[in-house]
């Protein structure tokens, strides 16, 4: 079955245009559904029954795995045999009539305005690198952008004149993003002080870059964003998509609209923006009660 499986792939990238993260997402969660079925000796794909499906499912909530991860899986093991049915190696596809678990909403967690200037204030201007890291805590809260496309930025999407980034999100789909002045500031400056001092000469097509020269990756995006997080002494925990949580929650708050913040999020689907005006709802809420005679 792990030939259909490469096929498939091969859909999603060629037809699809899906991101390579998304990709990368669907072909975990398959192989692990084909690692069950070769377990129970079912080796064909017409074999493939819905309590078979069922199974994997409950193996996986066995697991200790959330119900928006089980969610997931089941949207993988659907189209992937829609996939198929649509090809003809499969005559109905047994996922279409099983039932998405229920998924609880949870509300992201942001910070406030304060916690987001003492995480930015955190890196040590003084070095290369603390230019470099600071300059990137910057855009990532000016533009609300996810941290593989910070970290996969080229320079030449940066439009420091005109104020603005160009961003390909899920699905390659473009966006043009403002950036801000703050955060134009501390680019500005890294691309005077900074970058040709960390690369050493060496020539990148990527805006940021490690002591090698080479790009920045996510990992040590990540290592570094923690580190900052626990010298602010910040108790929430701190990654970067944190920042892009508060980012919309922020123009929210302020009076943007939502149709405006979908776009600088690359979000397909409105209601997805939607659960940031959950969000700012709990949190006018909480003011209400603590401040209100009434409350």
């Amino acid at each position: 079955m792990h030939h259909l499986l490469d096929q498939f792939v091969h859909y999603l990238i060629v037809e699809k245009g899906l991101s390579a993260n998304t990709i990368a997402a669907y072909s975990h969660g398959l192989n692990r559904f084909l690692e069950h079925l070769g377990r129970k000796g079912i080796e064909e794909i017409k074999d493939i029954s819905k309590n078979d499906i069922r199974a994997f499912l409950l193996t996986l909530k066995k697991r200790g795995l959330s119900s928006k991860t089980i969610v997931r899986n089941l949207v993988s093991i659907r189209t992937f045999l829609r996939f198929l049915n649509e090809e003809g190696f499969l005559p109905i596809n047994p996922a279409e009539e099983i039932e998405s678990p229920k998924v609880t909403q949870t509300l992201p967690q942001i910070l406030s305005l304060k916690e987001v200037e003492q995480l930015l204030e955190q890196p040590d201007v003084k070095t290369p690198l603390g230019i470099r890291d600071r300059a990137m805590l910057e855009i990532l809260y000016a533009t609300g952008m996810r941290v593989s496309e910070l970290t996969q930025l080229p320079v030449h999407h940066v439009n420091l004149e005109a104020g603005y980034v160009i961003l390909y999100g899920k699905g390659s789909k473009e966006r043009v993003v403002p950036i801000g002045s703050e955060a134009m500031k501390w680019v500005q400056l890294y691309l005077k002080e900074a970058r040709e001092r960390l690369s050493k000469g060496r020539e990148s097509p990527f805006l940021f870059t490690n002591r090698s020269g080479k790009r920045m990756s996510r990992q040590q995006f990540w290592k570094n964003i923690k580190t900052q997080g626990r010298r602010a002494h910040l108790r929430k925990r701190i990654t970067p998509h944190l920042l892009r949580h508060s980012f919309a929650s922020h123009l929210l708050e302020r009076g943007a609209d939502l149709r405006s913040v979908q776009m600088m999020l690359g979000h397909v689907d409105i209601s997805t923006t939607q659960i940031y005006t959950h969000v700012t709802g709990e949190r006018l809420k909480r003011i209400h009660q603590r401040y209100h005679p009434r409350g």
